[in-house]
C-alpha cells in the first residue's frame, strides 16, 4: 500500500507546483514580449516606410494606376501567400526558419529602397512587393509560435501585448521618419526619402539580430502548450465558417487608410505635412484597443468582437462625410479602435478554434480570407468614393453590421455544440 504523504510533504508538493506553474507562466510571457519587440521594431521599419512609399514611387517615375496595382498585388500576395506558408510549416515543423527567412526578407527589402536610382520604379516596385512576401513567409509561422505561449497566460491577453508592440512601433516609424524630413528638409525631395529609408536599416538590422536571439533563448516555443485534446486533422465546422465569414465581411467594409489620407488632402482638413502623422495617431489607438479588447476577449469571449465592431461601424461616415478635422479625427479614433481589436482578437479566437497541430495552416486560411476581403473591399470603397463618398459610408457600415451577426450566429452555434 501507498503511504498517505504527511501535511508537510502535501504542502511541499504544492509549493513544487506553483513554482513549476510559476516559472512557465514566466517563461511564456518572456517570449511573449520578446516577440511583441521583434514586431515594435519590424513595424517601425515596413510602417515607417509605408507613411512615404507612395510619394517615393510617384518620385522614381511610377504612375498613379502603377501604384495602386503593385499596392493591390503586394496586400494579395502578403496575405495569400500565408496559405502556402502555413501549410509548409505544419508539414515540416520548422516555424522558426520560416520567421526567420520571412523577417530578413521583409525587413532588408526597405532599406534596400534607398539604393533605387532616379527613374527606377520598377526595381522599386519589385522590392515593395518582396516585402509583402516577405511577411506571407513568417506570419503564420509566427503566429502559431506566439499561440503556444499565449495559452499559458491568456490567449487573448498574450496576443494584445504582441498588438500594443507592434502598433507602438506603427506609431513611432512614421514619427521618426517625419523628424528626418524635418531636419533633412524637402527642398529635394527625392533625396530625403533616399535617407529616410536607409536610416529605417538601423531598426531592420535590430529585427534580424532579435530574432536570431529569440530562437536561440526559445528554441521549442510549443513546449509551453499543454496537449490536452490533441487533433491532427483541420476540419471546416460550422462555427469556423461563421467565424470565417464574419471576419471577411468585417475586412471588405474596413477602408484601408490610404482612402483616409486621400479624402484629407482633397479636403484640405490637415496641412499636407502632417498626414503622416494622422497614421502614427491611428496606430497609436490601435495599440492600446487591442489591449484593452484582449484583455475583454479572455472574460467574455467574441462578445468582445462584436462590442468593438459596433464601436467602429460607423468610421466612415464621420470620416468621408465631413471635411471637419475634429470629426474625421474622431472617424480615425473609431478606425483605430476597430483595427487594434480585431488584429488582436483575430488571432486569439482563432488559436482557440484550430488544433495545435494545424494551427500554422488555420492561421494562413484566416489570413489569406481577411487579406482577399480587405483587397476586394478597399478596391470597391475606392471606386465608390469616386462616385460619392455616401456610398462608401453606407456600404462601410453595411459590412460591418452584417458581421455582428455572423458573429452571433457563431457564438450561438458554438454553444449549442458545447451542450
Amino acid at each position: 500500500m501507498r503511504s498517505i504523504p504527511s501535511y508537510a510533504e502535501y504542502q511541499e508538493q504544492r509549493m513544487r507546483m506553483r513554482e513549476r506553474k510559476f516559472s512557465a507562466h514566466s517563461g511564456a510571457m518572456t517570449f511573449i514580449l520578446l516577440m511583441g519587440i521583434v514586431s515594435l521594431f519590424s513595424d517601425m521599419t515596413h510602417e515607417g516606410a509605408r507613411s512615404i512609399l507612395g510619394e517615393y514611387l510617384n518620385l522614381t517615375g511610377a504612375s498613379a494606376a502603377t501604384i495602386g496595382f503593385v499596392s493591390g498585388v503586394g496586400e494579395l500576395c502578403g496575405y495569400s501567400l500565408r496559405l502556402l506558408s502555413g501549410f509548409l510549416a505544419d508539414k515540416s515543423r520548422r516555424y522558426w526558419t520560416l520567421v526567420i527567412f520571412g523577417y530578413t526578407l521583409q525587413v532588408l527589402a526597405i532599406p534596400a529602397l534607398a539604393l533605387v536610382p532616379e527613374n527606377g520604379w520598377i526595381l522599386a516596385c519589385g522590392l515593395v512587393i518582396l516585402e509583402r512576401i516577405g511577411k506571407a513567409v513568417k506570419k503564420p509561422a509566427k503566429n502559431t509560435l506566439v499561440s503556444f505561449a499565449a495559452s499559458e497566460v491568456g490567449t487573448g491577453k498574450g496576443f494584445a501585448y504582441q498588438e500594443f508592440l507592434d502598433q507602438l512601433g506603427a506609431f513611432l516609424g512614421p514619427v521618426i521618419l517625419f523628424v528626418v524630413t524635418l531636419i533633412k528638409g524637402t527642398g529635394e525631395l527625392f533625396s530625403a526619402y533616399r535617407l529616410c529609408f536607409a536610416a529605417l536599416g538601423i531598426p531592420a538590422a535590430v529585427t534580424v539580430a532579435l530574432v536570431l536571439f529569440a530562437q536561440r533563448k526559445y528554441p521549442h516555443p510549443e513546449v509551453f502548450e499543454k496537449d490536452e485534446e490533441e487533433q491532427t486533422e483541420f476540419r471546416f465546422r460550422p462555427a469556423f465558417v461563421l467565424y470565417m465569414a464574419a471576419i471577411c465581411l468585417f475586412a471588405f467594409g474596413f477602408a484601408d487608410f490610404t482612402l483616409i489620407t486621400l479624402h484629407a488632402a482633397r479636403t484640405h482638413a490637415f496641412p499636407t505635412a502632417t498626414l503622416s502623422l494622422l497614421y502614427a495617431g491611428a496606430m497609436a489607438v490601435d495599440a492600446f484597443a487591442a489591449l484593452f479588447f484582449g484583455w475583454l476577449f479572455d472574460k467574455i469571449g467574441l462578445r468582445a468582437l462584436i462590442l468593438s465592431t459596433l464601436c467602429s461601424a460607423f468610421f466612415a461616415s464621420f470620416i468621408f462625410l465631413s471635411a471637419n478635422p475634429w470629426s474625421m479625427a474622431f472617424g480615425i479614433f473609431l478606425w483605430g479602435i476597430g483595427m487594434g481589436a480585431q488584429e488582436s482578437i483575430m488571432k486569439a479566437a482563432a488559436s482557440k478554434i484550430i488544433p495545435k497541430s494545424m494551427r500554422s495552416t488555420g492561421f494562413g486560411i484566416f489570413e489569406t480570407g481577411f487579406g482577399i476581403a480587405w483587397f476586394l473591399g478597399s478596391w470597391l470603397l475606392g471606386a465608390l468614393y469616386d462616385i460619392a463618398p455616401l456610398y462608401l459610408a453606407a456600404v462601410s457600415a453595411a459590412a460591418q453590421l452584417l458581421a455582428v451577426m455572423f458573429y452571433l450566429l457563431c457564438i450561438r452555434r458554438s454553444a449549442a455544440m458545447k451542450q
